[in-house]
């Protein structure tokens, strides 16, 4: 109240602006200075001059009100901003993609940009804002804020299990297997060695992307690897199906991983608390 009689010069000004009477503004300015012990204005003839406390506590009151709309502004625009998740190719397909629907229903002012690739992401880069990382933290470029461990099993398609009957796995099995550089994506003799079977590997197709194998297995093409965060959405689905029941941890983990030197916005942080959050579910 005071602010706007400052800048209107006037008590029935201030009070149209305000919707409310020219008494009521009166009052409160009485009330105003009775509890600061010195005057706010000057009465003169229909005019009003204010005081030196009055402008400084005025353009105290002015500065106070700059503060809180360019903090709004601030809070609305870190709501639209664009975040960047990157991730590999597979989690972005299988785990991440269709989820996104759900985090975007909760927050439809947030633009969601994803990177997919499965070479490892530079987080000193700062084009990323958000990595789900799999391996075993520390990393050097980032902090892991949380972290699920997973599971491999053997899949393949209902189709493929029923055509080859049952029986433990052997040399005769289509075997999909996925080429990829970075090698805590455990391949086939890795399974093999941590089993009692002993007989050579003779894969009858290579991919170089995970999306691909799995694609492969869902297709009725041969058994392959399931990490089993990735693969769960095709057994709900009943596409693939647990060849067995053997398992064996991944010894790795998936990690949301923030870049160590990140920029923080109300949208990065709703994002990483819904990735958290869906990642433990």
């Amino acid at each position: 109240m005071l602010e706007a009689v400052l800048r209107r010069k006037s008590f029935t000004a201030a009070a149209g602006e305000l919707g409310v009477t020219q008494a009521a503004v009166s009052r409160q300015i009485a009330l105003l200075e009775d509890e600061l012990g010195v005057p706010m204005f000057i009465r003169k003839h229909r005019a009003i001059e204010p005081t030196a406390a009055c402008e400084a506590l005025g353009a105290s009151l002015a500065q106070s009100f700059v503060n809180i709309v360019e903090t709004i502004d601030a809070i609305k625009q870190s709501a639209k901003d664009v975040v960047t998740i990157g991730a590999t190719v597979a989690f972005s397909s299988f785990w991440l993609l269709p989820r996104l629907a759900d985090f975007r229903s909760q927050n439809p002012g947030i633009q969601i940009r994803v990177v997919s690739q499965d070479n490892r992401i530079n987080l000193d880069d700062g084009d990323i804002d958000i990595a789900i990382r799999y391996g075993v933290p520390p990393f050097s470029d980032g902090v892991a804020i949380a972290s699920r461990d997973d599971e491999l099993m053997l899949v393949c398609s209902p189709e493929y299990l029923k055509r080859r009957g049952p029986g433990p796995l052997a040399a005769t099995d289509e075997l999909i297997e996925t080429d990829v550089e970075d090698r805590s994506w455990l391949s086939w003799s890795h399974w093999l060695s941590n089993s009692d079977l002993r007989f050579e590997i003779r894969p009858s197709l290579r991919f170089n992307h995970y999306t691909e194998t799995i694609f492969a297995a869902r297709g009725g093409q041969g058994l392959a690897l399931g990490w089993g965060l990735l693969v769960q959405t095709f057994l709900d689905d009943g596409t693939l199906v647990p060849f067995d029941e053997t398992r064996l941890p991944s010894g790795a983990r998936y990690n949301v991983v923030l870049p160590t030197k990140s920029r923080r916005t109300l949208a990065i942080d709703r994002a990483m608390a819904w990735l958290t959050a869906a990642l433990h579910a």
